[in-house]
């Protein structure tokens, strides 16, 4: 008769994981269900995943037991398990060699199945959308392809594409004919050094970690937090679109200027309302543009990208051109003529004769005069000097309002000087920086005048003359403020970490690079503009003198267009730039859901793109455009630039100076001296280029920044100002109390847990050295002890425990609280204070006590059955908890290794505190110098070599430097030596039971004899078996009604007791007695794991400094605590400094920054 083994699965849900995928497996796959044993039967089973229903599916088929071993529905058992292969089968629910612990594998899962969840983390959707919402396991993802940009195609040319722009084209050679060479060279330099300070900040912030795309609003948003994030985000949102209208005002300038001046709608005859009707030129033309532009991106931003190589090549080819044309220039330098009145320049636009000067001589055809001689009859023909006639010029025309030479000029200036001409280019070769090295800075209406000292007094000059003007009040701070914007962009490579290769060495090396490269063309093109071109043309800033045509065309080689030209299409693509990357912008801050009233801003197409923000970025785009001045709206955004990068500068110090345990960046070329230096440069920069508009600014930010404080969203994003408020009082407290501390601000806030002797003098002091060597002065440590006793009789010995705990704490400079707690039973005082313990957010969240040592001779139980009641109790309260073994063998403060390991064997995942606890130890000089090492185990079915790739790319994006090693525990049979000690642990179990039960009956008989009248008082008072011991002792109460305990029976009976142990061990008929009670299953597979871990541990650390390995929790059943503890013993054998790392059941540590 066939018979069906029946057994139940129950599922357990996973926990969401970083990096989890569709495509990965589940990381429950091996504990995602419990299987239900009978004591003395053993259950064939298999399984598979299902990607589909990512669940179990149980099945009969070729793993189902054999018939002929299968009587009335059980399954028989082999006659021994030694050397027994199917009396377990290999497929068997939990891992042989993880039996230890199996009770937690539905919440601490095995590191291979974690591995595999993590191997594709690095596929994650890149974008400005927060990741931890991306790594929900159930969603479904499209499978991306491998990101493969590298340094120079992924940060370097797009930061150079950036970087460039409308003000080199346009106002660079203005900004240095004004300020002279020096001072256009220290605004370069001041401005530069921003940037590179701040691309400094950017990297160690990029490279902590995995930053999604989303540029500094993402970096700032965590680590500054969601308010200061929104408030810098949305300034950085406002700077990127005006940054777009300034880039279509200056392709309109271009474009009205230099290439198609007859297009101009409005024309004004009036020489003073010409300046108003290109205002109007420019709003007309720019709207148009935007327009243009804004379809262009909404079609798709596809074609901006393929545009992106084109503008590219004309920003680099006219760059070229500008150095090729200066080089030339030393030898023949261009023909550009100035036409100069005394010292005043002339508009070539009113010369329409091309004579510079007030009159011309025009000569007449030569007259013939013919005569005859009447006496020698013949004819003469004399030649008549030709007439030369003086004629007034067009600018004689122009500045005397007549034509006649004898008109009398009401133009002093005219009447006193001449016209001259002189090269607007003199040439590499002719010294001219000489008189370019300073200043000459103008009032709005002023005549440009050549010279550097020009004349002190100017009288004011009619617009009606030619001479070439100051457009505005020109001054140092000014062009700071015009200037800065030409070397902002240094955010391109951060945008773009979703498609590199390497983001944490290509955003560092790529930005950096970028600026070098453009400060030394900044810096190159101040002197080669200085020494090539003569001031009063340097100082013409639309190039009136050199007959329209572009000041930094003239210098360029071969042709001027080359650089109207290419300036033309680099700033229509820097503007597409812009209206692409501010509407992404918009649209990450909306999705954040942070500003409420922007969450309109957050939908888009189907496929993602950003409508709703591109509507929204035209039209305050529009309204820079209605400016219609290029001068001033630099300004405008230079503010909004300045003040991110002022707090990208604030995020990288805090987090540097906090010392946080998540801020481990890969580029270490930062210090927050650094950081700050670029803070007060950029705080500076932003007062003395516009301080009405900083001020506005900030109110602008500040508003936000209230507004998200008490209206926005609550969100937790690790960030660097929740960890500050950790050291403040009353309000970080009530800060703190708003929710639970995120990841990346985790770190152990340590509980530790000292016994004094009768002398109140610490047993083990060593356990506050490992404190301080990993707290290394940072966050909360709280030293705790219990005395016994009734609090109102020992107030006193509490405070001298108090006080000797602090005497120690000062010794071995660890800084925190004391905690002494009076109650009746230690393990009920234990208990208390790990509840009560702390203030608000200032709790304990690690729990560190000391190993019972000799507990195996003790008789009396309560020192162990104290340890593993808070082992319970820390992990009800999902508190880690950290064990350190043999502590009187750890260094002390002043012990430290030159070299050395620290070995972190990490069984099962329960948080990450493993990998977090060595990054610690080695911030302390005593571990500092040791290396990691991580062994992780590998089963039969595990692939070791995929695990190990894995392994080393986790770590790598953790940012930890540690060897990697993969054991693998290939499925042997369970050992002879097993199961005899095994036995040998449950007999004595047995016999101290039993002992332990003698002792207290004969106590409690005693106590009876002295007062019957006493029935409740029968145990000694603060003993710790009472909780263990009720069923004994109401047996014992029972046999007391019927007999009298005497001192003889009492050790007769444990003289009969050992000596049946002892003959039970020693006879052959005894061992194979021994083997015929055969120990419970239970009990021998975890003491296999636990002897097979011992042996490969010891294989591979037994040189260690020190070996992490995760703690097993304590049974389920109390009964089994004795063995709990041997377990324990046989898996440390042999070590000699152990720590035991159990988690409190959270993440502590991440791959995000």
């Amino acid at each position: 008769m066939a018979s069906s083994v029946r057994f139940t699965v129950t599922p357990t849900k996973a926990e969401d994981l970083p990096g989890a995928s569709d495509t990965s497996p589940d990381l429950s796959s091996r504990s995602s269900g419990k299987v239900r044993f009978g004591s003395r039967e053993s259950v064939y089973r298999s399984e598979a995943y299902s990607e589909a229903s990512g669940g179990l599916t149980t099945y009969a088929g070729a793993d189902s037991p054999d018939p002929s071993s299968v009587e009335h529905g059980d399954v028989k058992l082999s006659s021994t398990y030694i050397n027994n292969s199917h009396s377990v089968d290999d497929d068997d629910f939990y891992d042989r060699n993880l039996a230890l612990f199996e009770e937690e594998m539905d919440t601490r899962p095995k590191v291979s199945s974690l591995l595999s969840r993590l191997a594709n983390y690095t596929n994650l959707t890149q974008g400005a959308k927060e990741h931890e919402e991306a790594e929900i396991i159930g969603g479904k993802r499209k499978p991306s392809k491998s990101p493969q940009m590298g340094t120079f195609m992924g940060v370097y040319l797009p930061c150079l594409q950036n970087i460039f722009g409308v003000i080199l084209f346009l106002r660079l050679t203005w900004v240095v004919g004004t300020a002279g060479v020096l001072q256009a060279l220290f605004i370069v330099f001041t401005c530069c050094c921003c940037t590179l300070l701040t691309a400094i900040s950017m990297s160690a912030i990029a490279t902590n970690g995995v930053v999604p795309a989303g540029g500094s609003y993402f970096m700032i948003s965590r680590s500054l937090g969601p308010e200061f994030g929104g408030a810098v985000g949305s300034c950085f949102y406002l700077g990127t679109t005006f940054a777009g209208s300034m880039y279509i005002l200056g392709a309109i300038e271009i474009l009205l200027m230099y290439i198609v001046p007859k297009a101009a709608i409005f024309v004004s005859t009036n020489p003073d309302d010409e300046a108003a009707a290109m205002l109007n030129n420019m709003r007309v033309y720019g709207s148009i543009f935007l327009v243009l532009m804004s379809l262009l991106v909404f079609v798709g931003v596809k074609y901006v990208n393929k545009l992106a190589s084109l503008f590219l090549a004309c920003v680099i080819i006219s760059i070229l051109s500008i150095y090729t044309g200066a080089l030339v220039s030393a030898f023949s330098p261009p023909d550009f003529p100035v036409c100069m009145l005394g010292n005043r320049s002339i508009s070539q636009h009113v010369i329409n004769d091309n004579r510079c000067a007030k009159t011309m001589l025009i000569q007449r055809a030569p007259a013939v005069n013919i005569s005859t001689n009447d006496t020698m009859n013949s004819t003469e023909t004399q030649t008549v000097p030709p007439l030369t006639v003086e004629k007034a010029t067009d600018l004689w025309k122009h500045f005397c309002n007549s034509s006649d030479l004898n008109a009398v000029c009401n133009n002093e200036y005219f009447v006193q000087n001449n016209f001259t001409q002189i090269q607007g280019i003199p040439g590499l070769a002719s010294g001219v920086i000489t008189e370019n090295i300073w200043s000459s800075y103008s009032s709005k209406g002023d005549v440009l005048e050549r010279g550097p000292h020009p004349s002190a007094h100017r009288p004011t000059v009619s617009n009606h003359y030619s001479y070439v003007f100051a457009d505005i009040t020109t001054s140092f701070t000014l062009l700071i403020g015009i200037f800065f914007p030409s070397v902002t962009g240094i955010m391109a490579g951060s945008n773009r970490s979703g498609d590199l290769k390497d983001a944490q060495r290509s955003i560092p090396i790529g930005t950096i690079l970028a600026i070098l490269t453009t400060s030394l063309v900044y810096l190159s093109c101040v002197l080669l503009f200085g020494a090539c071109i003569e001031g009063v043309v340097l100082r013409d800033k639309f190039g009136d003198s050199v007959k329209g045509n572009l000041v930094v065309g003239t210098l360029s080689w071969p042709s001027p267009w080359v650089i109207v030209i290419g300036s033309f299409f680099s700033t229509c693509g820097a503007g597409l730039q812009s209206l692409t990357g501010a509407p992404r912008l918009l649209q990450a801050i909306a999705k954040d859901n942070i500003i409420p009233f922007l969450r309109v801003f957050g939908h888009g197409k189907a496929n993602g793109e950003p409508t709703w923000a591109l509507l929204l970025t035209a039209v305050l785009a529009e309204l820079g455009i209605l400016i219609a001045s290029l001068d001033l709206v630099a300004p405008i955004l230079s503010m909004f630039f300045l003040m991110c990068y002022l707090f990208v500068n604030l995020a990288c110090a805090l987090q540097t100076l906090l010392r946080t345990p998540n801020w481990r960046p890969r580029f270490s070329y930062y210090h927050w001296t650094l950081s700050f230096l670029g803070m007060i440069i950029c705080l500076a920069l932003m007062f003395i280029s516009s301080w009405y508009y900083a001020i506005v600014a900030m109110v602008i930010a500040g508003m936000i920044y209230k507004y998200i404080e008490y209206h926005g969203a609550e969100k937790e994003w690790g960030d660097g100002i929740r960890g500050l408020s950790l050291s403040a009082a009353r309000f970080a407290l009530l800060r703190l109390e708003e929710g639970p501390p995120h990841t990346k601000n985790w770190r152990p806030q340590l509980l530790v847990l000292l016994k004094l002797d009768e002398d109140a003098h610490v047993k083990s002091p060593r356990l506050l050295t490992f404190a301080c060597q990993l707290k290394a002065g940072k966050g909360l440590t709280i030293v705790g002890t219990v005395i016994p006793g009734n609090f109102l009789q020992t107030y006193g010995e509490a405070l001298a425990a108090e006080q000797t705990l602090r005497h120690l704490m000062e010794k071995e400079r660890v800084k925190g609280f004391v905690q002494c707690i009076v109650a009746q039973k230690p393990r009920e005082g234990i208990s208390h204070m790990i509840q009560s313990s702390g203030l608000g957010g200032m709790r304990h969240n690690t729990v560190v006590m000391g190993w019972p040592q000799a507990w195996r001779q003790s008789e009396d139980p309560q020192s162990w059955k104290t340890f593993i009641n808070t082992v319970r109790v820390t992990t009800t309260a999902h508190l880690a908890l950290l064990v350190p073994k043999n502590i009187s063998l750890f260094p002390s403060n002043n012990e430290v290794f030159t070299e050395g390991y620290i070995d972190v064997w990490w069984i099962v995942h329960d948080g990450g505190m493993l990998m977090l606890l060595p990054f610690l130890l080695k911030q302390h000089k005593v571990w500092r110098k040791c290396s990691m090492r991580i062994f992780t185990v590998a089963q039969m079915e595990d692939n070791s070599i995929q695990m190990k790739k894995d392994l080393a790319t986790f770590l790598y994006h953790l940012r930890i430097d540690a060897e990697v090693e993969v054991v693998e525990m290939h499925d042997s049979d369970i050992s002879a030596y097993t199961y005899e000690r095994t036995l040998m642990m449950e007999q004595r179990s047995q016999m101290l039971r039993q002992m332990r039960l003698s002792k207290s009956d004969r106590e409690k008989e005693a106590q009876l004899v002295k007062d019957r009248n006493s029935m409740l008082r029968l145990t000694s008072i603060g003993s710790d078996d009472d909780d263990e011991t009720d069923g004994a002792e109401k047996s014992a109460e029972n046999r007391r009604v019927h007999m009298t305990w005497t001192k003889e029976k009492a050790l007769q009976m444990i003289t009969n007791t050992q000596t049946n142990a002892a003959s039970c061990c020693s006879t052959p008929e005894g061992f194979r007695d021994m083997l015929n009670i055969r120990p419970d299953h239970s009990n021998v597979r975890r003491m296999h794991t636990a002897v097979k871990l011992n042996e490969v541990i010891v294989n591979k650390s037994h040189d260690a400094r020190l070996v992490l390995l995760n703690m097993p929790g304590p049974p389920r059943n109390p009964e089994g605590d004795e063995n709990y503890m041997e377990f324990l013993e046989v898996l440390t054998e042999g070590l000699e400094r152990v720590l035991l790392v159990r988690g409190g059941g959270s993440e502590v540590i991440t791959i995000y920054s």
